[in-house]
């Protein structure tokens, strides 16, 4: 077994070796993952706090934003952010500069929620998109609190190409804002995992039945965005154990094999996992997901459960590249150092995670303070 402390004493000394993903260079490989807050204006223009929070929290290795909706349609929560106005590049540019600034690197999460929404956080109370006209048994967060999802209605063909166009004018907001890299959401049963999982996808036209009709939309979308930004900072993340909203397929493995045998020649920046969202996979479970993650020959990011000693071991094991913390981020804005010196971490509070104001968001204390 590989040794955890290097010879200046750091325990988990390969949490702080470098990783190269193409051309970008992580300092580190804590990593930050995409986490919903609940604390944009009602049009989906980040709010200034955010700058606060993203620059503290830029010693990550890498930065993933939270999930941002390409579209009004693509909203499904009450005061997301979104990335598809001037005026939404306008802020995520200040964004993007505290954290640059204070030597950090940053991707914007392109998200598109697909029947995971509710008729009044749409234009006009419309209904939601989705590849079927199928309601999730899941839930939104509305200004009610959390609601059940609305009905869906089965997209057009023609609106399947609007949401192609709309993830690729995303990415041009995206490099006007002047992020680093973009990561596609296709994870935890959004639009894109609607379309690729059969338990929500009934389609009989091009888009649906076939493994292969069912990857099409996902395809479309990778093609258009690699049309803005180099593939090569494109990240992609997937959830093969379908354990959010109400998503599910009957034979997982065929199908996210064969979207990870799509992706890999495309030299992605890296493919990002969902591995254990509720604290309930299976050894079978996760033997399926190493099984997939080997047929993906560039970086690949894990994510769930996961604390520093875990984190190292599978790095050690060869099984992830880094990892991507999400609640021990919320209250550790210093994440990386804590590991490094095995230092105590803040706890979480969990009442804050969800909308508010600064209390919860910024003002965790840092090891300094």
């Amino acid at each position: 077994m590989r040794d955890d402390t290097n010879v200046s004493g750091t325990k988990y000394a390969n949490l702080f070796e470098p990783l190269k993903i193409n051309e970008i260079e992580l300092p580190n490989r804590v990593l930050m993952a995409p986490l919903t807050r609940n604390r944009s204006h009602s049009d989906g223009t980040p709010k200034e706090w955010a700058q606060t929070y993203y620059g503290q929290r830029a010693s990550a290795g890498l930065i993933i934003t939270e999930a941002t909706q390409i579209s009004e349609m693509g909203k499904g929560y009450l005061d997301t952010p979104g990335i598809h106005t001037e005026k939404h590049a306008e802020e995520w540019a200040k964004i993007v500069d505290a954290v640059h600034a204070n030597g950090g690197r940053i991707f914007l999460q392109l998200w598109h929620v697909g029947r995971i929404s509710h008729t009044s956080l749409l234009p006009d109370g419309a209904s939601p998109h989705a590849p079927s006209a199928i309601t999730a048994e899941s839930q939104t967060y509305t200004a009610n609190g959390f609601e059940p999802t609305s009905q869906p209605v089965a997209m057009t063909k023609d609106q399947i190409a609007e949401t192609v166009e709309d993830y690729g004018r995303a990415a041009e907001l995206a490099v006007k804002a002047g992020f680093d890299g973009v990561e596609v959401h296709a994870a935890n049963g959004y639009l894109l995992d609607q379309f690729l999982q059969d338990g929500s996808n009934e389609r009989a036209d091009e888009y649906g039945g076939s493994v292969e009709n069912r990857m099409r939309f996902l395809t479309e979308v990778l093609d258009r965005v690699t049309e803005v930004i180099p593939a090569s900072r494109v990240g992609i993340r997937l959830s093969p154990l379908g354990q959010a909203n109400d998503i599910h397929d009957s034979d997982p493995e065929n199908i996210f094999g064969a979207v990870i045998d799509m992706l890999d020649p495309r030299g992605l920046a890296y493919l990002h996992f969902v591995e254990d969202f509720s604290g309930k996979a299976t050894d079978e479970q996760q033997q399926m997901l190493e099984r997939l993650a080997s047929r993906f020959s560039g970086a690949f990011f894990g994510n769930g459960g996961y604390d520093a000693a875990k984190a190292s071991q599978r790095i050690a094991d060869g099984k992830v590249d880094a990892v991507t913390f999400g609640k021990k981020f919320i209250a550790n804005p210093d994440l990386p150092e804590r590991f490094r010196l095995g230092a105590e971490l803040n706890e979480p509070d969990q009442s804050t995670f969800y909308g508010g104001d600064e209390h919860g968001y910024t003002d965790y204390p840092a090891l300094d303070d």
